[in-house]
């Protein structure tokens, strides 16, 4: 018995430490994530407060300022600048008796702590069942997305009260007890937006009846009051502007990512425009409040709130992009039957709320419809088309999960593998892949202009003296061969026009081809090559960003002529139409030779036949040429590709491990018959 009581008590022991640990490791993340939420606050305060008096909080400045539209005698609306409702105005008029400088600190602050409410509001009204690490990472992860979203900076830059109708329907239907108080706060709502009546609906199908004559009643009293102080002004804003519309700019800015503004961008107008958009806000706000109607009824109530809140958004006559935090909160949608694609939505999501949309898709003027309207594409999808699951759906909780090839020891065993690059066999998602390269690539282009201040000129004195750096360097090893290749070639006109063209046309061409060629007929080494380029990538942004390098066709003196492009202004560099958008010193190392080097590696190890490997390592070896004789990279800017290249190859396999091989398939052997032992077949 006393073993036995030993036993036990050793095994409690060994398992209570080891929740212990665990426990011990959650609340480090927390922590983590909690640090990285205040950073993201600090950071958006700093930036507003910091910003020049004049070009912070505008329209703060353009409502309730000294020269304001609410101190006026006359109309809000007789300068189009004020674009709330009467109610909002009636609310906001008290604030211009405040001190200016008071005022601006008050409302940064204040709008700061509505979007950490509106963070914890959102973490508590995740659908059930919900895990207790879920549940304690899900506040700091929430507010740190909305910290970083496009909505909420332009509303804490401009001064805007597009988070308050966000949150009073938020804390009506997850905060307050009672349907009457929650009906009262989506009625204050859709006193300052009128768009949020359409969470009548929702309530009404939903069982809260009294919450829908509330929010009614609620509506037309403040409406009233507003009507009763500020006639005039009620009769401009409903009547002549209908609900705000033609106030505070064109409806075909950017900037409205509405239907209305859509139809108007594409160059529709009067009638036929105003019908178009009145038969596809029907169609969109049918379809979507039942599905918002269907998702609040299988319990997953802030998803449904989210989906009308894309509805309001696609609808609404005018959706200024600081009114668009609906679509952020649709990321709470489960969408995929597999692990792999799980990630999908949400990253699609946040990419769309925190990045411009020109750094999602290229300056192509095809893709421009799609470009202007990203958002409003997303807030459509949310609410008419993506599949998300049911929580009845088997795949809900437990999605089918991706099978990883087994587990292997990298070089350095002190270096874990990190689970999400798991050697796996599967296809990874094609949208997530195409989204990923595309920000990665422009994220690219920004860190090698921002290296040299913004401009091609910022770097050029530091740039040219690491020119002169290099070159000293490539004479004292008589490798300086740029000079002599580039007037050899530029001599010979056939050899000239092989390398401009090929300098040209293959940069970008053969990397995708590969890419495009593995992700299509090897996945498992998709995955492997993908992420050995992109950790090069990475590294090469270090090196244009601490060492700015002048190319030899800009350097003064050298005598090397840019073949490409012709004799260049070293003042002001001409490289074609991509002048403005890229780095002219960001020369080491060259990504030009690495990434034609990667082709050839790829190649040479994948491919099944001798000439396929022979063709591909002739790429790197006309690149590096092409390079040299037109005049855009010195030798060891090669050097720095290749170095870049391998780092990529090495730092997969440290973290990766080694390259999957695929399972063969085992042989089937036929019981019918057994074999003798002698290894004879019978006669």
């Amino acid at each position: 018995m006393a073993n036995v009581e030993h036993g036990g008590t050793a095994g409690n022991a060994f398992g209570a430490g080891a929740a212990e640990s665990a426990r011990a490791r959650l609340r480090a993340i927390r922590i983590g994530l909690w640090v990285i939420a205040a950073v993201l606050a600090i950071r958006q305060v700093t930036v507003v407060l910091s910003t020049p008096k004049g070009e912070r909080l505008t329209d703060l400045e353009t409502w309730v300022g000294p020269n304001g539209v609410l101190h006026v005698k006359g109309s809000l609306y007789d300068s189009t600048q004020f674009t709330g409702t009467p109610f909002g105005g009636l609310v906001l008029k008290p604030l211009t008796r405040a001190a200016e400088q008071a005022l601006g600190w008050g409302w940064t602050f204040g709008s700061l702590s509505l979007v950490v409410v509106l963070g914890l509001v959102v973490a508590r009204a995740l659908p059930q069942p919900v895990s207790r690490r879920t549940a304690l990472l899900a506040a700091p992860v929430a507010i740190s997305l909305l910290m970083l979203s496009l909505p909420v900076r332009n509303a804490l830059y401009l001064g805007q009260t597009s988070i308050i109708p966000v949150l009073l329907v938020l804390l009506g239907c997850f905060a307050v007890r009672g349907e009457r108080a929650s009906g009262l706060l989506i009625g204050v709502a859709a006193a300052l937006q009128p768009t949020m009546l359409l969470f009548a609906p929702l309530l009404w199908f939903t069982g809260r009846r009294r919450a829908v004559e509330s929010t009614a009643i609620t509506f037309a009293g403040l409406g009233a009051l507003a009507w009763a102080a500020m006639p005039h002004d009620s009769t401009t804003y409903w009547v002549h502007h209908l609900a705000g519309v033609g106030l505070g700019g064109d409806a075909d800015d950017l900037s409205n990512q509405s239907l209305h503004g859509a139809l108007l961008r594409l160059g529709l107008n009067g009638p036929l425009e105003i019908t178009l958009f009145l038969l596809l806000g029907a169609a969109v706000a049918g379809l979507g409040l039942r599905r918002a109607i269907r998702y609040a009824r299988d319990g997953q109530l802030l998803l449904a709130v989210a989906i009308t809140g894309c509805v309001a958004v696609v609808v609404s006559p005018t959706s200024w992009q600081h009114q668009l935090l609906w679509v952020l909160l649709a990321l709470v949608g489960r969408v995929g039957k597999k692990t792999s694609d799980r990630p999908m939505w949400p990253v699609a999501v946040i990419l769309v709320m925190t990045l411009p949309a020109k750094m999602m898709l290229p300056n192509m003027a095809a893709l421009f419809p799609l470009r202007d309207n990203v958002v409003l594409l997303a807030a459509l999808a949310a609410a008419t088309i993506v599949p998300f699951l049911s929580r009845t759906s088997e795949y809900y909780r437990a999605p089918i999960p991706t099978d990883y090839a087994r587990p292997v020891p990298t070089r350095w065993k002190r270096v874990p593998l990190l689970p999400f690059l798991g050697r796996v066999f599967t296809r990874p998602n094609l949208l997530l892949e195409l989204l990923l390269i595309r920000v990665g690539y422009s994220a690219y282009q920004q860190v090698r202009l921002a290296a040299t201040g913004g401009t091609n000129a910022g770097g050029r004195t530091t740039a040219e003296h690491h020119g002169d750096q290099i070159l000293s360097i490539e004479r004292f090893l008589h490798i300086d061969i740029e000079h002599w290749v580039n007037h050899a070639v530029f001599k010979v006109e056939w050899l000239r026009d092989f390398f401009d063209f090929y300098y040209e046309s293959f940069h970008f061409v053969v990397p995708l081809t590969v890419l495009a060629v593995l992700y299509a007929r090897r996945p498992g080494d998709y995955r492997w090559a993908r992420s050995a380029l992109g950790f090069a990538t990475l590294i090469a942004l270090l090196g244009f960003w601490l060492f700015p390098l002048a190319p030899p066709r800009l350097m003064p003196g050298l005598g090397v002529v840019d073949t490409v492009h012709g004799v260049q202004d070293f003042s002001k560099p001409d490289y074609g139409t991509l002048t403005a958008l890229t780095n002219q010193y960001a020369a080491m190392p060259s990504l030009h030779f690495g990434w034609s080097l990667w082709c050839g590696v790829v190649i040479a190890v994948l491919a099944p036949k001798w000439w396929m490997k022979a063709l591909g390592l002739l790429h790197p070896l006309f690149t590096v040429s092409a390079i040299v004789a037109t005049g855009n990279h010195w030798v060891l800017d090669a050097v720095g590709g290749a170095a870049v290249v391998g780092a990529g190859f090495g730092l997969t396999h440290l973290l990766q491990g080694p390259r999957p091989r695929p399972l063969m398939k085992p042989v089937e052997v036929s019981m019918k018959e057994p074999v003798p032992a002698t290894g004879r077949t019978p006669s």
